[in-house]
């Protein structure tokens, strides 16, 4: 059966495998907001967050991506917090410049590759969906929240005590 997630109630279905808290981490190639790749490998030794977004130029992705920003300044400099979209890498810069956020953007607009190997693609509209992954210092997902709704939030406090629990 395919796995599926809502938009304002209509179902679209999902493309890539669905992650589980202690799976390995799947490796990435995405790119930076100057083009530059971004991988896994950037982020190794580090607790990793990954927030996964529809669009930056939406009102509940903006918040997301606000609120982890926020959320970023409270955290040891051994924790990242990276938001991935679809949108270019052009885009997210101005997004970025214009609200004043400093923690990292990535795009997988070229081949969506990471929305497969996450399992986050929607394919039908050529976005990712609404989730969260905290990821360990080894690389393996501690946390992994599919949101079932795109217009719903997700889950911030479980992520962020995963993430704190990773770090004390």
């Amino acid at each position: 059966m395919a796995r599926m997630v809502t938009m304002k109630g209509n179902p679209l279905e999902l493309e890539g495998p669905e992650l589980r808290a202690g799976d390995r981490t799947p490796d990435f190639r995405l790119h930076a907001k100057d083009l530059s790749d971004v991988t896994l490998k950037d982020f190794e030794g580090k607790v990793l967050l990954l927030s996964v977004v529809p669009s930056l130029d939406t009102g509940v992705c903006a918040m997301q991506t606000k609120r982890f920003n926020e959320e970023a300044s409270k955290l040891p400099d051994s924790v990242c917090i990276l938001t991935v979209s679809c949108d270019l890498p052009f885009a997210q810069a101005r997004f970025c410049g214009a609200n004043g956020i400093a923690i990292p953007t990535a795009s997988d607009h070229r081949d969506v590759s990471f929305g497969k190997a996450y399992g986050t693609l929607i394919p039908a509209l050529r976005i990712e969906c609404r989730a969260l992954f905290v990821v360990d210092a080894s690389g393996i997902i501690r946390y992994a929240e599919y949101v079932p709704e795109l217009t719903n939030e997700p889950n911030y406090d479980a992520a962020l005590s995963v993430v704190r629990s990773l770090i004390s």
